[in-house]
């Protein structure tokens, strides 16, 4: 490697192609290899639109983490993963991140497959202390020599959620030499919520009693007067004298772990030191740092809400491009909106949704009514709890999650909804393929797990009026839980708010369009491909019928033994998983009732989906206009229209 004091590259970041070019630097080199991670990043998100304003934060954090330790050797495990932005441009990635969150390219979340630097996958909330804690105990039982450094870098978000408070207790409890780095920005997407939130905004610590208390034990353990296994006793003691003399107990130290901070987080000199003078310490610890959502670029630290994915921007002024699309009513709007007017004909509404008030739209109705909308932060698991304690005791609540998310509740669907029968109404926000976040975020997945559960209903709106239709049918419906499942984005058909509500009955499916030499089935928003795809079979002669199924659970038995009754080809359609859906669900009922209709299943193949245009994946997937006519065409031509019966 040549002598970097001695070059005169056009920017010190297109000298690295690795961490260990980044740590070949002096350290006074590190603050202007921080702010052209920020030139870089600005310049290529303005362009191709990414998580902003997270990995903005997080530059100087990423930047100390590669110095200090030897990565990939030594372990870094991203919680989430909205702020890895700088680790892929440090990590040999920097001259492909124009392909980030592109079909075929970078993913937009740290990703195993894709680097030896990604140690685990990232995109959901919460796990990366449990995952690092594997790692340091895995590390310790395989005797890794030399000592293998591993740190979790979670934000004050995600530690929140109940998993992270799982692998903390776990850690305390576990030996091993986990270094937890808790990213404080005072944010999530939307604001933070929850008494740790304030808590955190409030905790302080002397970084001098810290190095005191460390090099006191470690005096007292060469005179062997204490020992490793009496450390927790002596912590104890350290802490409880810390708290009255502070006024104040840490959370942390309570759980026997130790705690240093807060410090600067965007100064990278105090971190180099801090991460040197605490890598080596035995037992887990946390590093507590306080930083600024965006810092770098004033727009995103002025409203880092909007600018956590803001899409295109004018690097030089801020102003955003406006979203393809951005004009027209969503799915989210029509939710948002209905339920509101849910809630002012029927007191016992409320709202719940778990740190994505503007994202599920349920804002509207915090806007209009803040006491009968609830946020609790990122936990899934209580929000479904929370909103079967409501239904026990009279409420309606609704709770309204993103499919992907919804799964980290499973268990308190069935067990504290379900098994009671009682009256929860999910709205379920971005089910389907959702697009560039890729495989993490796709709600492939909830037709399968909700219709296995007993007493549940299931439903699928294919526009935004029977999304509306369907919230009040829900609001009637008290024998047991009631889903709806939606993508993100709008329909194809027009939205007419003032039109009259239609209750539709479950178990009730819908003719669109009839024809004579096959049936297309479709579920939810499906139903605009299988419209087209009508259009174009029509072009080479071949004529299909198009059912909407409406209901996943329960189905609409009648309309079924009338599909089967033509004696046709019959193909199903559907975004989500074709293992345990829809098409699953028709071939079951067809199998039981000893019927030989020839059903064709399309949905998504039994692979997870990586990132790219919703059009793209559908495409990849077999599920697009094209691919249904195709899927038709070679149906009717091998087999021919058969009399069957039931």
């Amino acid at each position: 490697m040549a002598n970097r004091d001695t070059e005169s590259p056009a920017t010190i970041l297109e000298t690295i192609s690795s961490p260990a070019d980044l740590r070949a630097l002096p350290q006074e080199r590190l603050p202007q290899v921080c702010g052209e991670i920020r030139e870089f990043l600005i310049s290529s998100l303005s362009r191709n639109p990414g998580h902003f304003a997270s990995s903005m934060g997080a530059v100087e954090i990423t930047v100390a983490l590669h110095y200090v330790f030897n990565t990939p050797y030594d372990r870094i495990v991203w919680d989430v993963g909205h702020q890895a932005y700088g680790h892929k441009i440090l990590t040999g990635r920097r001259e492909r991140f124009d392909t980030n969150r592109k079909f075929g390219g970078l993913s937009g979340f740290p990703n195993p497959d894709e680097s030896e630097y990604d140690t685990f996958s990232a995109g959901h909330a919460s796990n990366s202390i449990s995952a690092a804690l594997g790692m340091a105990v895995a590390s310790r039982m395989n005797a890794d020599s030399p000592g293998r450094n591993v740190v979790a870098v979670i934000g004050d978000a995600s530690i929140s959620g109940g998993l992270a408070f799982e692998g903390i207790n776990n850690a305390a409890n576990t030996p091993n030499n986990l270094l937890i780095i808790l990213n404080d920005n005072d944010m999530s997407i939307d604001a933070n919520v929850g008494s740790l939130h304030s808590y955190l905004a409030r905790i302080t610590s002397s970084k001098g009693y810290n190095n005191l208390r460390y090099k006191a034990f470690r005096l007292l353990k060469r005179m062997h007067i204490v020992t490793d296994s009496g450390r927790g006793r002596i912590m104890r003691f350290n802490n409880s004298l810390k708290s009255l003399l502070s006024h104040q107990q840490n959370i942390f130290e309570g759980l026997n772990v130790r705690y240093f901070g807060p410090v600067d987080g965007h100064d990278i000199n105090q971190l180099v030191r801090t991460l040197n003078d605490i890598k080596d310490m035995t037992g887990p610890r946390i590093l507590h740092i306080k930083t600024v959502k965006g810092k770098g670029f004033a727009p995103a630290e002025n409203d880092p809400a909007s600018w956590h994915a803001p899409g295109k921007f004018d690097p030089s002024t801020g102003e955003r491009a406006a979203a393809k699309g951005s004009g027209s009513l969503k799915f989210q709007d029509v939710f948002g909106s209905t339920l509101l007017e849910l809630a002012r004909t029927d007191r016992r509404v409320t709202g719940i949704t778990a740190a994505m008030p503007t994202g599920t739209s349920v804002s509207i109705l915090g806007d209009a009514m803040p006491e009968r909308m609830f946020d609790v932060g990122i936990s899934e698991e209580h929000a479904v709890t929370f909103a079967g304690g409501l239904a026990k005791e009279g409420m309606r609540p609704v709770v309204a999650i993103y499919s992907s998310f919804l799964q980290r509740s499973y268990d308190q669907i069935i067990n504290d909804i379900s098994l009671q029968r009682l009256p929860v109404m999910f709205c379920i926000d971005r089910a389907g393929l959702v697009g560039e976040d890729g495989a993490t975020h796709h709600g492939v997945f909830d037709m399968a797990y909700l219709r296995a559960v007993p007493g549940m209903t299931v439903a699928a709106p294919r526009n935004l009026a029977m999304l509306r239709d369907m919230m009040h049918t829900a609001l009637g419906h008290t024998s047991g839980p009631f889903a709806i499942r939606y993508p993100r984005g709008g329909c194809r058909t027009p939205y007419d708010a003032s039109a009259p509500v239609t209750e539709i009955a479950p178990g009730t499916g819908e003719k669109i369009a009839d024809g004579t030499d096959a049936v297309i089935i479709s579920v939810g928003i499906s139903a605009d491909d299988a419209s087209e795809a009508r259009g174009i079979l029509l072009e080479k002669g071949i004529s299909a019928a198009h059912y909407d199924l409406r209901y996943i659970k329960p189905l609409d038995t009648a309309m079924l033994d009338e599909i089967a009754g033509r004696g046709v080809p019959v193909i199903t359609v559907e975004d989500g998983a074709i293992i345990g859906g829809a098409g699953s669900a028709i071939n079951e009922y067809y199998r039981s009732k000893g019927s030989r209709v020839a059903l064709t299943a399309l949905g998504i193949p039994d692979r997870f989906i990586a990132q790219g245009t919703v059009p793209q994946l559908k495409a990849c997937a077999g599920i697009d206009a094209a691919a249904i006519a195709s899927a038709v065409e070679a149906c009717v031509k091998s087999q021919p229209a058969k009399e069957l019966s039931l």
